[in-house]
C-alpha cells in the first residue's frame, strides 16, 4: 500500500495514536504493526528495544510507507534519532510533542509523568521540559502494570480500578496539576486515571499531540493524501491476532482484522 503513513507500537497502545491519525487525517491510508510477541519493551535492554524498533520500521518501509510515526514511548526514548539519521522518510516519536503540551497546559509547574520503567529511566521527558522551563517540578512515576492490563484486555475491570488507584497514590500527593499520559497504552485507561486523580488534573495524550505534528510535517513535506483518495487500514501483529482484533475493534469502533507476521523472520 504505497504511500501510506506507518505506525508501530510495542503492542496495541500504539491503537491510540491510530485512532486519533483517523480522526485528525480521514484521507490518510494507514498500516500499523504491534509487536505483540515481544510486549513490553519497558523493562529491555536499550539495545535489544532498538534491534526490535528497527526490525518493525524496515517491515513498514518495505509496504511503501511515505513517512513513520513511532508510537511507543520507550522506543522512541530509545531509537527515535537513529531511525531519523538512518531512513529515507520522515520519522517521528511521541515524547517531544507530549512534553510540549503539557508545559504549555500547565498553570502552576508540577508536572506528572507516568510511563513506563524504560521510558522514565531515559529521562527524556524530563530533558525536554527542563529545556524549555527550568522551573518546572517534574515528579515521574513508572507504571509497567498498566501496560499489561491493556495488552491483556482487561483495562476496564475492576482490577485496572484497584491497580490505578494504588499505583497513583504518590502521585496525588505530589499534586500535579497536569499528568502526562507517557505510554500510548494510558489512553485505554484514561477514564479510570482522570477519576483517580480528579477533574483537575488535565491529561495529556503524546499520541494525540503527535498526530497534530504529523499533519504539519505531511503538509510541510507535500505528502498529504488527495481528497478524493479513499484512505485504507491495514493491521500487523508479531502476536495473537485473535486478541488483537478484539482490543482493536472495540477502541476503533470498527471490524479489524489483522495478520500474523514474524518478525524475526521477515527481518
Amino acid at each position: 500500500m504505497s504511500g501510506a503513513i506507518g505506525i508501530l507500537d510495542s503492542g496495541v497502545g500504539g491503537l491510540t495514536v491510530f485512532k486519533e491519525a483517523m480522526r485528525q487525517l480521514p484521507n490518510e491510508s494507514l498500516i500499523y504493526i504491534g509487536d505483540n510477541a515481544r510486549c513490553p519493551y519497558g523493562p529491555r535492554e536499550a539495545s535489544q528495544i532498538l534491534e526490535f524498533t528497527e526490525e518493525l520500521a524496515q517491515f513498514l518501509l518495505s509496504q511503501g510507507i511515505k513517512v513513520l510515526v513511532i508510537a511507543c514511548n520507550t522506543a522512541t526514548a530509545v531509537a527515535l534519532t537513529y531511525l531519523q539519521d538512518h531512513m529515507p522518510i520522515p520519522v517521528l516519536g511521541v515524547i517531544k510533542p507530549g512534553a510540549l503540551a503539557a508545559n504549555k497546559y500547565s498553570q502552576t509547574g508540577r508536572i506528572g509523568l507516568i510511563a513506563t520503567e524504560g521510558t522514565v529511566k531515559s529521562g527524556y521527558y524530563e530533558r525536554i521540559l527542563y529545556k524549555k522551563n527550568p522551573n518546572l517540578q517534574v515528579t515521574a512515576l513508572a507504571c509497567p502494570n498498566f501496560v499489561s492490563l491493556v495488552e491483556s484486555h482487561d483495562y476496564k475491570s475492576p482490577l485496572a480500578k484497584k491497580l490505578v488507584h494504588q499505583q497513583l497514590q504518590g502521585m496525588r500527593r505530589a499534586k500535579v496539576d497536569t499528568l502526562i499520559l507517557g505510554c500510548t497504552h494510558f489512553p485505554l485507561l484514561a477514564p479510570i486515571i482522570q477519576k483517580t486523580m480528579g477533574s483537575g488534573v488535565g491529561l495529556i495524550d503524546s499520541g494525540k499531540e503527535t498526530v497534530a505534528d504529523l499533519a504539519s510535517i505531511l503538509d510541510y513535506e507535500d505528502l498529504t493524501a488527495e481528497e478524493a483518495q479513499r484512505p485504507q487500514y491495514h493491521f500487523y501483529t508479531t502476536g495473537s491476532t485473535e486478541l488483537f482484533d478484539e482490543i482493536a475493534s472495540e477502541w476503533l469502533g470498527r471490524n479489524v482484522s489483522s495478520k500474523h507476521i514474524d518478525i524475526a523472520e521477515k527481518g
